[in-house]
């Protein structure tokens, strides 16, 4: 698997407004440069471009929704990094066959064998299990990034 690049860090938070209120000073931004809700995975997220980089801050949007269970278990924070790859698909099988475990997805994909793949935008990407890497939760993303265009 090769990684093209650092994608993004995502901060889990309670409350956003508030987290955002803490982090934009020291961002140097005003407001987020994507921010976004995905009603799929219960999400609101408040995210940053630092020089080809994402800085996300992500709350949830229910009581009882994954960042929400995350915050319960592990309190606000880090919650997970992103890599970037060409091909997510390509990379969970070939990390599924040196037995990496994946977090499935709730819903998964018509014309995804593994169960893993996420759809997101025009991309798709998968959740590493904190237990398979130290702890630390990892997302593989396909995502193209035309930031580094600007």
């Amino acid at each position: 698997m090769k990684i093209k690049k650092f994608d993004h860090i995502c901060i889990a938070v309670k409350d956003l407004d508030a987290a955002r209120n803490i982090w934009e000073p020291i961002l140097g931004k005003s407001r987020p440069d994507d921010p976004y809700e995905d009603e799929r995975e219960q999400i609101r997220v408040a995210r940053y471009w630092l020089d080809g980089v994402g800085f996300e801050l992500m709350t949830s949007t229910t009581v009882d929704g994954p960042v929400a269970r995350w915050i319960e278990k592990n309190g606000e924070g880090i919650m997970l990094i992103g890599f970037n790859v060409a091909d997510t698909r390509a990379a969970v099988r070939e990390l599924e066959a040196v037995e990496y475990r994946f977090i499935p997805n709730p819903a998964p994909l018509a014309d995804d064998a593994s169960g893993k793949v996420r759809p997101f935008r025009d991309c798709e990407y998968a959740l590493l299990h904190p237990r398979s890497l130290n702890g630390v939760m990892l997302e593989l993303i396909d995502y193209q990034w035309k930031e580094d265009e600007r």
